[in-house]
């Protein structure tokens, strides 16, 4: 599904501005926005996704957003989120799996002094206490999360101590923004600023993607912080404050319609085996929490026309109707390769329908669609990675990258 939002001024003749911001999703979303950036980078002539000038990350997108400001390509990603053996580094889904041991002890520790004041409680006030005090207690034991989540800091930065690249904010060429919020105000934060850019990207990272129920909070030098996406789902605004002239948004998370496509209004006709609330309830939270998601972002992006006249909006969703996305598991890893082809076969598809409006939309940033590549409907994710030496040496690809990062500097000095 895509969403295109012109600028409301005519953009001007200097070199474009062009961001990106992604969304969270648990590892279903990284995934699928994996496969839709592979699809954006091959088939739109002149966009390197790894070359923008802002980026902004939220829970699961933050990863991503994080890889392509240090100029990892899409392909690169691709190899290693699929495992391929020409892969960079080796993934492996079961270290992002491990129990929080620490937490399960910290939280049995707590026993006697829960105990203590429970009995204490009823003690006090016999009558009163029931079934809801004793749930109480008792969720007062519950771990803050059941994976550990500093295998995610550990991985990013084992990715980002590769020669050329760099878990520092400061050092990067590009402005990268992490959303995370902080528990104890609610407040939204962006690691990136000014004020949060020494903190390094990889612990931006894990305290953007620690989903409550499924990893601890976070704690950075006293304050703990959990999953951006709590506050708003996409962040744009963080981009669009940079002075963007075209924001690239990719949201993986959308509320299923079961009915199918164009068959909104006919709620009376759905079969009872297809209801949602027959699904259980892991599908109905699921749902829930998309349609919140969805109109959040909704509401959001209504108002950027107006606070962000000089800026272009191009937005990428899965369809509603779409089934693959829907009932696959947030959190599973067991299916990357296919959803990532989705992901790519999906947003290749939306952009091959609506070529005309979209090189309309694209040709003020000098960009506009690869008619060769996307006309070829039997191109799979495979084919466009290609093969790649997995042994490149690090001084080579150093030398690559810093001079991806010359070209890069002497552009903006040109437009200057």
């Amino acid at each position: 599904m895509l969403k295109l939002q012109d600028a409301t001024r005519k953009h001007s003749t200097q070199r474009p501005r062009i961001g990106l911001a992604l969304a969270g999703g648990g590892p279903l979303g990284a995934i699928y926005e994996l496969g839709a950036l592979r699809a954006l980078d091959e088939s739109i002539d002149g966009l390197s996704l790894h070359e923008m000038d802002t980026y902004v990350g939220v829970s699961a997108g933050a990863f991503l957003a994080a890889s392509l400001a240090n100029n990892m390509s899409t392909a690169q990603m691709c190899r290693i989120f699929m495992g391929r053996k020409d892969a960079e580094f080796a993934f492996r889904p079961e270290k992002f799996l491990k129990p929080a041991y620490r937490e399960y002890i910290r939280q049995l520790r707590r026993i006697p002094k829960v105990t203590r004041e429970a009995v204490w409680d009823w003690l006090r006030n016999p009558m009163d206490f029931g079934v809801s005090e004793t749930f109480n207690a008792v969720s007062q034991l519950l771990p803050t999360g059941v994976f550990n989540n500093s295998s995610i800091h550990d991985f990013i930065d084992e990715v980002l101590s590769v020669p050329g690249r760099s878990n520092d904010f400061r050092q990067l060429t590009s402005k990268l923004f992490i959303i995370a919020v902080e528990l104890d105000t609610g407040l939204a934060v962006r690691f990136g600023s000014p004020d949060l850019d020494h903190i390094p990207i990889s612990r931006a990272v894990q305290a953007s993607a620690a989903l409550p129920g499924l990893y601890p909070p976070v704690n950075i030098n006293g304050v703990d912080y959990v999953d951006g996406a709590l506050r708003r789902t996409l962040n744009a605004s963080v981009a669009l404050d940079e002075g963007l002239d075209l924001l690239i948004g990719i949201n993986p998370l959308v509320p299923y319609n079961a009915m199918g496509e164009g068959r909104e209004a006919l709620v009376d006709e759905l079969d009872e085996q297809h209801r949602l609330s027959r699904s259980g309830l892991t599908l109905v939270l699921s749902q829930t929490f998309r349609s919140m998601i969805q109109s959040r972002m909704q509401i959001g992006i209504g108002k950027y026309q107006d606070r962000y006249p000089d800026s272009a909006i191009m937005l990428i969703e899965p369809n509603r109707h779409d089934e693959t996305m829907f009932f696959t598991n947030i959190f599973s890893y067991s299916s990357r390769a296919t959803l990532c082809e989705h992901g790519y076969q999906t947003t290749r598809l939306e952009l091959r329908q609506r070529s005309v409006e979209l090189n309309r939309f694209l040709k003020p940033f000098g960009l506009q669609l690869n008619k060769e590549l996307l006309t070829d409907e039997d191109r799979t994710l495979a084919d466009s990675l290609g093969r790649r030496d997995a042994n490149l040496a690090p001084v080579s690809r150093s030398l690559h990258r810093a001079l991806d990062r010359l070209r890069h500097t002497l552009d903006n000095k040109l437009v200057a």
